[in-house]
This record gives C-alpha cells, structure tokens and sequence, in this order.
C-alpha cells in the first residue's frame, strides 16, 4: 500500500470506531481486526502503519477534537458531523500535530488518486491554516489528560493535583510483557533462549517471573511461546496474581478467570498441587482458557460456567477456599493505554452497573473462605469507587474479615520490595509502568489450618 492508501485505510478505520463509539458498538481492537479481514492484501507493514494512525488519533483525540474547534465533544464526536466527515478531520489534524506536516505535503497524500483520500476543499484548508496556529489558551484538564470531563471529581479522588500527568501516561503506548511459567522453565532460560532467537527483551522490574520485550517482535509464532514456556501478560496482572499467594496443596477459586490469564498464573505458583476452580458467566471464554491450560501444562485447573454470582454450586465450596480471588469486571480505566477508545465509551450508569456487581460479588466470594484463609479483590480501575470505597463496603458487611498490608505479604509472595505504600496494592503506569491496577487482601478470622 502506498501511504496515501495507508491514510485512506486509516480514516475508514477511525470512521468506524467513531460510529461505535457514538452506537455502542465493537471495541476498536474488534474493529480493527475485522477490517483486516477483509483485506489480507495489506502487508504487515501496512496494518502497523494504519493501526499506529488509528491507535494515534485515539490518544490525541481529545486533543484533537478541542483543536478542530467548538461543536465538537469528546465522548460523542460524530453527533454533529457525522462519523466519515469526523474521522477525515482528525486525521487531518493528526498528521498537523503529531507529524508535524504542513498543508502541501498534505494536500500530496490527499490527491484524490485511485485509493487514495479525496483532494482537500477549501474548508479543510483553512482548518489546517488554523492548526497550525497556537491556541490562545491553555487546554482544560480534561484535554490535556485526554479523560472525559464527567470523571473529573472521581479522578481528582485518586489523583489530585497529579491527574494530568498520571492520565498523560495512560496515553502512552504500552509495553508488550510476558510471564514465564514455571511449569516449563525459567526467567533466565527463557531471557537466553529469546536473546538468541533476536529478541530484545529485559527483566520486568518488580515481577519474578516477568519479561518485557524491548522491540516488541511478535512471540505467539515463536517456539518458546507454543510450547508453554511464556504467556503475555501485563507485569501489573502477574503481579495481583502473585499476591493471592497461592501456594502447592491449596484449593483456590479464581471466581471471575475470565480467558484465564490469573488463573493460568495461580497453576504455575502451585506447582500442580492442589485444585484451582476457575469459575466465570461467560462459557465462550472459559473456552478459550482451554488450549491455554494444555499448552501450559497445568493439570489442576478445573473450569467451571457459572449462571451468576448465586449460583448454587458454589455453596458446595463454602468454607474450603485458602484463597479466592475476585478479579472484578470494572471500568478498565487501568488499561486505556491498551484501549484508547475505552475513555470514550465509558458512562457514569456503567460505572454504577459495575459497582453494584462488585458487592455482589464480593458477597458471593466471602462464604468461600475458609478461617484463616484470604480473599484477594482486584480491579484495573483507577477509580475509588471501585476499589476503596468497595473495600470499606465489604468490610462494613463483613466483619470477620480484616485487610492484611501488601507490605506484609510482598516479601514472601512477590520479593523485593513493595513498590507501593499503605495497605493496598495500587499500580498505574506513571508511576509503575504497568497497567493500572487495585488490589486488597482480606483474610478470615479464625484458626489457619494447613497451607501445605
């Protein structure tokens, strides 16, 4: 593909996005993947340089939106124009400010030739004429932040007066990390054996068994990754997973694994010894969790549909658990680095939706444990109406529950020292490099049996 072809591809992709985000529609990784769909034509160079425009008017596209000028809003930006005039535009604008090119280097790429974008009219002109100008006034916040307005208070609640830098940093691209499982291997093994193969890649800096690649080569066709010896996973999720503690012998009940990326984790921990039970609503990705356990070699996973946080087959677990982990479906503001378009989507009602199932979950959770045994609660959101405020709920209902500091686990369970103070576990990518994530560890009171 030529880059004007390049360009032409990306506006229909933001175009795209910009209609969901608008309908509620498909995320834009989803989005992105069909699109290519359609085209196996496009090299993999092509699909990099049209996903990096996509993924970069996304980031800015606060910023973008605000330069484009009034009329225009963060979370619903196709509303006045319509999302195909919309996505023209910041492209437009992103090549201004992010590629730094001026209006006849411009005007060569939008030449209206076979694939190429439509010739520039004279609006789009001057609109570029007025990008290129300094703004007479310094950007809100929210614009700079590039986090809707509605969040403002709630943020504030986490940040204060370092919100716009910590919301700056999840505007940054992030890193591509992998766990080792030690089932099949280990961090040193796996670092020479990637080394070897031309993979840059170096220590996570707080996860034992953590690895960032440096070029970021794709992994999922390499030997290392097909059999077992790796999985991708944000440093800051191996990390919660190592909190739980899970040790050989345990019963553990990973209470939302989702796909099974923590559950995965807990098995490596464990060493084969011991039952995990991976519950989730959802049967299509505990599914999807199936191969993975097989490549992972970890035998003591037994998967398990739920038809909601009452089921009652998880009655028969009451008091057996040494650990349970609630990883909770939530706002996934911890992980706008990853979904840009998430921001945008998001609505105080969501936000409400999750909470309630957050309690209910918890609930539902606190049975299983048995005395002395912990529930770990996990979130990727920033916001403390999901985790702190969660957390005094729960124990306000609960009282024979009491929090157990990160700090008093960190040693034993992770090692080193703990990157974060006061009782909770709380990562964000300005401060950590990972993405955002809370955690609390609550253990039963009562007599600790064998954890052997």
């Amino acid at each position: 593909m030529i880059p004007a072809a390049r360009l032409q591809s990306a506006i229909e992709l933001v175009a795209a996005i910009e209609a969901a985000i608008a309908e509620g529609g498909p995320p834009a990784d989803r989005q992105v993947a069909a699109f290519f769909a359609r085209r196996r034509y496009a090299g993999a160079k092509d699909r990099a340089a049209v996903v990096d425009r996509v993924y970069g008017v996304l980031r800015r596209r606060a910023e973008l939106l605000w330069r484009l000028g009034p009329g225009k809003d963060a979370r619903n930006g196709a509303a006045a124009t319509g999302p195909a005039q919309l996505a023209r535009r910041l492209v437009l604008a992103h090549l201004v400010l992010a590629d730094g090119l001026g209006a006849d280097e411009i005007a060569a790429l939008f030449d209206g030739g076979r694939f190429a974008p439509a010739p520039l009219d004279e609006g789009e002109r001057r609109l570029l004429a007025g990008l290129r100008q300094t703004p007479s006034e310094a950007p809100p916040g929210y614009i700079a932040g590039s986090y809707p307005a509605w969040l403002e208070d709630e943020l504030g609640r986490r940040f204060g007066d370092d919100l716009v830098d910590e919301m700056r940093a999840l505007n940054e691209r992030a890193p591509l990390d992998l766990r080792v499982n030690g089932l099949k291997g280990d961090r040193t093994e796996v670092r020479e054996a990637l080394a070897a193969a031309g993979c840059g890649v170096e220590d996570c800096p707080y996860s034992p068994v953590g690895l960032r690649l440096v070029d970021r080569r794709p992994v999922t066709s390499h030997e290392i990754f097909r059999d077992g010896r790796v999985e991708i996973q944000d440093e800051g999720s191996q990390l919660v997973a190592l909190i739980v503690d899970a040790r050989p012998g345990m019963q553990v009940v990973d209470l939302c694994a989702g796909a099974g990326g923590k559950t995965l984790a807990l098995a490596a921990a464990m060493g084969r010894r011991g039952q995990i039970y991976a519950c989730d609503v959802d049967r299509r990705r505990l599914e999807r969790m199936r191969p993975r356990l097989k490549r992972a070699g970890a035998h003591n996973v037994q998967r398990r549909h739920i038809a909601s946080e009452r089921d009652p087959w998880l009655a028969g677990l009451a008091g057996a658990a040494d650990r349970v982990l609630v990883d909770a479906p939530c706002s996934g503001t911890g992980t706008w680095r990853r979904n840009p378009d998430a921001r945008w989507r998001l609505t105080p009602a969501a936000v409400e939706r999750h909470a309630a199932l957050q309690q209910r979950l918890l609930a539902a959770a606190a049975p299983l444990v048995r005395p002395g045994g912990r529930l770990v609660y996990a979130t990727c959101s920033l916001l403390p109406a999901e985790d702190e405020d969660q957390v005094d709920r729960f124990l306000a209902a609960e009282p024979g529950f009491r929090v157990v500091p990160v700090t008093e686990i960190w040693a034993e369970a992770v090692g080193g020292d703990c990157p974060t103070a006061g009782p909770y576990l709380l990562l964000t990518p300005r401060r950590h490099g990972v993405d955002g994530f809370f955690a609390a560890i609550f253990e039963r009171e009562g007599a600790a049996g064998s954890e052997g």
